[in-house]
Order: C-alpha cells, then sequence, then structure tokens
C-alpha cells in the first residue's frame, strides 16, 4: 500500500486530493497550518483510518520532517493562494510559496521520497495574447503571485535534474468545485458568484466581464495529481485545464441558469495582476499523462452549486 504526503491538505485542492488517494487505498498523511484551510475540510478524512493529520507550517522543517517517514509519494497542494492577495501582502505569499516549496522538496529528498508533484498555476504565463497556452511558451508572471508559483515549480525542475528525486509540476487552470471557500474578499469567482446568488446578491466582475477562463472541475486536476505521481514524466510540466474558455459574463449566465435567478453583475475596476485570457492547451498531458477531462464546465458548476445548497441546508 503506497503511502503519500498531501501539504496543504485541509485546503480545497488538498482535500479533494486526499478524498481520492483513500479510495485507492493511499495511506495518506497531511500536514496544514491552518492559515487558509478549513478545519471542516478534514472533518469527512479523519473518519478514515487510513488518514492522519499533523497540524503543522511547511516553512518549519521540523514539521515537514516529522511527517515525512515511510513516504512514497509527496502531493505538495500547499500555498497562500490568489493574486489579489499576494499584491496586499507579496511577503506572506513568497515565504510560504517559495521559502515553504524548497522546505518540502530538501526534506522530500533526504527521506528518499519517490515522487513529488507540484502545484503551480496558469498565472505564470501572464497576459500574454498568443491562445492556447502551450507548455513551451514564454513565461511572464505579472503578480507575486504568479512569481512564486514559477519559481516553485521551476525549482522543483531543477531538483529533479540535481538529486535522485522525481519531481512533476502541474499548471492549474482555474480549478474549481466541492468544499472550496465561497466566502472572503480572495475566493475564487466561482463559488463566490454561486454564494452571492443563492443569497440574491448581484456578484461583483472587475473588469468589462469579457475576461475568459479556462474553468476546470477539481476531479480533472485530482486526476492528473495522481497521473503525474504514479506515471515515470520526471522532470515535466503539464497544464492541468479542460481546453476550454468562457468569459465572466458567460459565467453570471450559466450560473443565472442553473440558479434561476435574474442578477444583472456589478461592475468595478480591474484588479492589478489579473490575467486577461486563459485557455490551455492539454495535448501534451493527454499524450504523455494519459489525462483525459472527466467531468466537463457545465457539470462541474452543476455539481458545485448542489453542494454549496448542502452546506447551506446543514
Amino acid at each position: 500500500m503506497p503511502t503519500a504526503l498531501v501539504t496543504g491538505v485541509a485546503g480545497f485542492i488538498g482535500s479533494n486530493l486526499a478524498d481520492a488517494l483513500l479510495e485507492r487505498d493511499y495511506e495518506v498523511i497531511g500536514i496544514d497550518n491552518l492559515e487558509t484551510g478549513q478545519r471542516s475540510n478534514l472533518d469527512r478524512l479523519k473518519t478514515n483510518n487510513a488518514f492522519t493529520f499533523s497540524e503543522g507550517d511547511i516553512r518549519n522543517r521540523g514539521d515537514v520532517e516529522s511527517v515525512i517517514e515511510g513516504v512514497d509519494y509527496v502531493f505538495h497542494q500547499a500555498a497562500v493562494p490568489s493574486v489579489p492577495r499576494s499584491v496586499d501582502d507579496p511577503v506572506t505569499s513568497t515565504e510560504a510559496n517559495c521559502t515553504g516549496t524548497a522546505v518540502v522538496l530538501d526534506v522530500a529528498r533526504k527521506a528518499g521520497v519517490e515522487n513529488v508533484v507540484v502545484a503551480s498555476s496558469s498565472s505564470v504565463y501572464g497576459s500574454s495574447e498568443k491562445l492556447p497556452k502551450v507548455e513551451t511558451m514564454p513565461t511572464k508572471p505579472e503578480s507575486p503571485y504568479a512569481l512564486s508559483k514559477y519559481y516553485a515549480e521551476q525549482l522543483a525542475m531543477q531538483c529533479s535534474e540535481l538529486y535522485d528525486i522525481e519531481t512533476v509540476a502541474l499548471r492549474y487552470f482555474n480549478i474549481f468545485g466541492p468544499h472550496q471557500d465561497p466566502g472572503g474578499n480572495y475566493a475564487a469567482v466561482i463559488p463566490k458568484f454561486i454564494g452571492l446568488m443563492l443569497a440574491g446578491e448581484r456578484p461583483v466582475i472587475y473588469g468589462d466581464g469579457n475576461q475568459s477562463r479556462d474553468f476546470t472541475y477539481i476531479d480533472n486536476a485530482v486526476q492528473a495529481n495522481i497521473l503525474a505521481a504514479e506515471r515515470d514524466v520526471s522532470g515535466e510540466v503539464f497544464n492541468v485545464a479542460c481546453g476550454g474558455r468562457r468569459t465572466i459574463n458567460e459565467l453570471v449566465e450559466t450560473l443565472n441558469e442553473k440558479l434561476g435567478t435574474e442578477l444583472d453583475p456589478i461592475y468595478d475596476d480591474p484588479r492589478p495582476g489579473d490575467v486577461r485570457h486563459s485557455n490551455a492547451d492539454i495535448s501534451k498531458a493527454k499524450t504523455k499523462l494519459g489525462y483525459d477531462p472527466s467531468v466537463d464546465f457545465e457539470d462541474g458548476v452543476e455539481r458545485t452549486i448542489s453542494s454549496l445548497q448542502a452546506t447551506e441546508q446543514n
């Protein structure tokens, strides 16, 4: 039975990934400092005897060393997320995403871990008008968050070259789904809009709403992580997306349709650091990983709405 360490396990992606690993009969160890993760995401995981949780910070070497023994795979999801948050507080984002990644990689390679899968971001591409984004394109990080993610993935690639450890980096494109926090100033757009519209409130769009995103349901990101760990693809970077795009205006239209509402958005000034368009070429992931997105945008939105409605009722 393989053993996996999931950093940021109380977060949205980390907790969903831990769920899937447990279903595949992994032993799962989770670590999280609970600064951005949710304790509620741990409740369902703790019902499984194959799951162990440790409250700790990836910037603290001792915390990581305490959970690394016997680990085969590390899924490094821990980060301070959000472009706007990083613009407001670049120091914290840099410390967590850069120093934290360096600590995880160094502890993992000294402990003899087989493979580390590092979460990166589509934001590393910047606002180049060329679409779709291909892994071989030049990168242009335009926010502290994007820069920190680029550093994290490149550090992982360098680690595979210098040491006897396999590493893979996944560039996530706007992942969404159940257990994603809809509240707060830095909440992701889909859960935030659903939460507001369920309450009868108009969503706020920063800019003209014609900016587009390759929205990717969480199950697809989980699939990519497991494939990246189990396949022989060390030293590679992959886009994780669905290969399509929708504008934020189209997102509001879709949510109105699914929710049975007629709420017009409020438009505000664009936010610094936000990328105008995001759309991925996923051919490399399909070819080398066997990646095949299993949940499309429409189905993913419906599942996310159902999850948030169920949460509100409990």
